[in-house]
């Protein structure tokens, strides 16, 4: 059943049947796409290099360092310069983790669903 029902639909039992199938059918469906949602971003991993080629960060969806590798090139520089590079890769990666988290909430949830727009909201303001 779609759109609005007037409060005489409720009145046979068939109608009220139907009415409650089709509500937990949607409420089943939003469930499963919201673990397909949580599941995909628990998954994910991106990775930020900084523009010198001096290191590599590896973060989750939640921007929590995973992996950090230095390449040789670090010994030439002084620590203050591989500190903003580690920054560099970091911002790198988050930015990129923020655009595959949006785009996996768009293909799970979709792009209108509040939750989806919520979370897309969070992952902005921390990316």
């Amino acid at each position: 059943m779609t759109g609005a029902l007037g409060e005489s639909d409720f009145l046979t039992p068939e109608s009220s049947r139907a009415y409650l199938q089709d509500w937990k059918q949607r409420i089943d469906r939003n469930a499963a796409n919201a673990q397909a949602m949580s599941d995909r971003l628990g998954e994910l991993r991106t990775t930020g290099r900084d523009g010198n080629d001096l290191v590599e960060v590896t973060i989750d969806a939640s921007g929590v360092l995973r992996d950090i590798q230095f390449t040789d090139r670090i010994h030439r520089f002084a620590p203050d310069v591989v500190g903003r590079a580690v920054m560099a890769a970091l911002r790198e990666a988050k930015h990129e983790a923020t655009r595959q988290s949006q785009a996996i909430i768009v293909d799970t949830v979709g792009p209108d669903s509040l939750a989806g727009r919520v979370i897309g909201e969070r992952l902005e303001d921390h990316g």
